[in-house]
């Protein structure tokens, strides 16, 4: 299929000179959204992930989907302040600044196999941020999966020792 029909392009949004992929059409169609989340899992299964990792906001869309379809449970990666209980923190510098991600700290236990999933991979930045806060959890981290890969932006370089797998690379 090709998925580039499914995401358009957006010149100046958020910032002047940015051009933004907008991928909420692929969400609106479900026969994309579902040969998408295909996509995204078939590179993952030799993996044998135990546990899937999403990443706030749109990473919650895939990363729920792919939990379901691969039968595991899911975990959200909420910005700081939005969970109840005892959380890790990672912190990290974000295209729009300062930013950070909690998760509960019983989410992972050693051993876990976690599959980290997210819309778009541009700098790396919020991938490693996920990747480091699996690790002080004891767990594994076994790949990053994700819809849009910005390869210009070199956040694969990043995340070194970390299988990346990418539906889209622009």
């Amino acid at each position: 299929m090709n998925f580039k029909s499914s995401v358009q392009d957006v010149p100046d949004f958020p910032l002047p000179g940015v051009l933004y992929r907008d991928i909420t059409p692929l969400f609106n169609d479900a026969a994309a959204f579902a040969r998408a989340i295909d996509a995204m899992a078939e590179p993952v299964l030799s993996l044998q992930p135990t546990h899937v990792l999403g990443l706030e906001s749109r990473g919650f869309i895939f990363g729920s989907a792919l939990a379901h379809k691969l039968g595991l449970g899911f975990v959200p990666a909420r910005r700081p302040g939005k969970l109840p209980r005892p959380t890790f923190r990672e912190t990290y510098e974000s295209t729009c600044g300062h930013d950070g991600m909690e998760i509960h700290q019983d989410a992972f236990h050693p051993g876990d196999r976690v599959l980290i999933v997210d819309d778009i991979l541009s700098t790396g930045a919020t991938a490693l941020a996920a990747r480091n806060i699996v690790e002080r959890t004891g767990a594994h981290p076994v790949a990053l999966t994700l819809f849009i890969e910005m390869v210009g932006l070199a956040g694969r370089e990043k995340l070194k020792g970390l299988p990346v797998f990418s539906v889209l690379r622009y």
